[in-house]
């Protein structure tokens, strides 16, 4: 990215090179509403500016701490800063989820673990451990 393509007004073309994303994913965040669409002047293109590379990193950055698209627009409308305790229930929230999905991980983890080393164990014409366990699960 250059340093230009912060200040300059851009095409969605070049935001979306600016911002490491497609142009169909801007187009894709204002049909959202995560984005605003800048107005069309007469006989010309439609010009971005730093405000849309600024909002596409945050959505992108809240994209990578897990939060789903909607919690994104949740989020967005507290941009402000002057939301910080509303802002602090979302992320506890996420983080509660965060760490449920990393138990269930775990307790697959361990179950895989297992029936991998029972399969190891098994001779003969026995069943397969892993393929009986899985018809056996309820």
């Amino acid at each position: 990215m250059n340093a230009i393509s912060d200040r300059e007004p851009m095409t969605i073309g070049a935001l979306a090179r600016a911002a490491g994303v497609h142009v169909e994913t801007i187009r894709f965040y204002q049909r959202k509403r995560l984005m605003p669409e800048p107005d069309r002047p007469v006989g010309s293109i439609r010009r971005y500016g730093a405000d849309a590379l600024g909002r596409i990193r945050f959505i992108k950055s809240a994209q990578r701490l897990g939060f789903s698209l909607e919690e994104v627009a949740d989020l967005l409308e507290l941009e402000d800063g002057t939301h910080c305790q509303q802002a602090r229930e979302q992320a506890r929230k996420k983080l509660d989820d965060v760490r449920a999905r990393i138990a269930d991980l775990k307790r697959i983890e361990t179950a895989l673990a297992e029936l991998i080393s029972r399969c190891s164990t098994t001779r003969g014409r026995v069943r397969c451990p892993l393929i009986q366990a899985l018809h056996e699960a309820r």
